[in-house]
């Protein structure tokens, strides 16, 4: 009886492997542009999973310690208790019809971003950390809410989900890092690509020490008008209260 030929098998290239599992593929130039919009879907479904429909950003140096010299504390302290209040008098302790409002974000790290998730975490608020990756990985703090706990390789899409649902910035002493993300803001309000977000920096002996604010305008480098984009307060409380004066307490409509 004639047996039949054996086919030889066929070694297949990565052509044939799905698209889906092709890390390869996946990785290449050719599909970053699938890449930032997967990137911006995750966290934007987990959000809208917790009903998070507006924050409150806090940005600050990731270097400052509560047990730090004594300038360094005050600023660590002040971080802390404005997540404290913001949390209990903003909205995010007490979700209305599943939706909340003016949750506390940060960018995830230690220091003065910690100190404020910390603040919510200690009335029992969720709070998130937007973490980007980095050469020298950056660990999220202990005090975000793990659920709302990212991590962004593109910083475009981290810059995006920071100002996005922001109804407010407010500005701690900061490096690099803190004034690239409150330029970012300031930017997007002077440019009006924005809406009425107010921006407030806290320390504002820190603040005029580290920018001439007003050689900007004295040079012809922006407007005065544009300064009034700008409210300084000495401390947490303060900072509240220009937010409550703008109207960010209230819930949205």
């Amino acid at each position: 009886m004639a047996t039949k030929p054996h086919s030889p098998t066929r070694r297949q290239g990565p052509s044939y492997r799905l698209a889906l599992f092709d890390r390869e593929f996946l990785l290449s130039p050719a599909m970053r542009g699938v890449r930032l919009q997967v990137e911006s879907t995750k966290a934007d479904e987990a959000l809208r999973a917790w009903g998070v429909r507006s924050t409150i950003v806090v940005f600050g140096s990731s270097r400052v310690r509560p047990d730090a010299p004594r300038r360094h504390a005050g600023w660590y302290q002040q971080a802390r208790h404005f997540g404290r209040i913001v949390s209990e008098r903003g909205g995010a302790l007490h979700p209305v019809a599943g939706v909340r409002d003016n949750v506390i974000a940060t960018g995830g790290g230690p220091g003065l971003m910690e100190a404020a998730n910390r603040g919510a975490h200690d009335v029992g608020a969720p709070s998130i950390g937007f973490n980007i990756r980095l050469p020298q990985e950056q660990q999220p703090n202990i005090y975000t809410t793990p659920e709302l706990t990212f991590q962004f390789h593109y910083f475009a899409i981290r810059k995006l989900h920071l100002a996005m649902r922001a109804r407010a910035l407010v500005v701690f002493p900061g490096g690099f890092g803190t004034l690239d993300e409150l330029f970012e803001i300031l930017t997007l309000r002077q440019a009006g690509r924005m809406g009425l977000v107010p921006v407030v920096l806290v320390d504002e002996s820190y603040w005029r020490r580290l920018v001439n604010w007003d050689a900007l305008v004295e040079d012809g480098m922006v407007d005065r008008e544009d300064l009034e984009l700008l409210r300084f307060a000495d401390d947490a409380d303060a900072a509240w209260h220009l937010l409550e004066t703008a109207g960010v307490s209230r819930t949205m409509a």
